[in-house]
């Protein structure tokens, strides 16, 4: 069985909850660590923060290298498919509409639009790029 990975001391347990507080990004987990400071279990301090002990633990590394700035959401937000050119030229094929009657777009329709101009495939559920999870176009 593995051994707990050592938490950083120099920040107390009222700046953790503090930065609870004040943050969207790391509220959940830095809760979780807070009470791991405090002397909870990790596995207890993981429910905390609405996560398992294997990510608490991940956090806990981040947050031991780069302080807070380890607890913001690391979202994997890749950048976006289309170029810079590409985007621009998008408003453009929006506004003038779909060309084959229909009053407006269907994702579908506009997907199939991007594929055939710009050679990127997006999935048709939710927009993002296959193989990836990004909205970004």
């Amino acid at each position: 069985m593995g051994s707990s990975v050592p938490l950083r001391t120099d920040y107390s347990v009222s700046e953790l909850r503090r930065l609870a507080r004040s943050s969207q990004d790391a509220r959940q987990i830095s809760r979780s660590l807070a009470a791991v400071l405090d002397g909870m279990s990790r596995a207890d301090a993981a429910k905390i923060g609405r996560t398992d002990r294997q990510n608490l633990r991940d956090s806990v590394h981040r947050f031991n290298e780069t302080g807070p700035e380890g607890l913001k959401d690391l979202g994997h937000d890749p950048e976006p498919r289309l170029s810079s050119k590409q985007l621009s030229e998008l408003p453009e094929i929006v506004e003038t509409g779909p060309d084959d009657g229909v009053a407006r777009w269907r994702r579908v329709d506009l997907q199939k639009v991007i594929k055939e101009r710009f050679a990127v495939d997006y999935s048709e559920r939710y927009g993002s790029t296959r193989g990836g999870h990004s909205k970004k176009l």
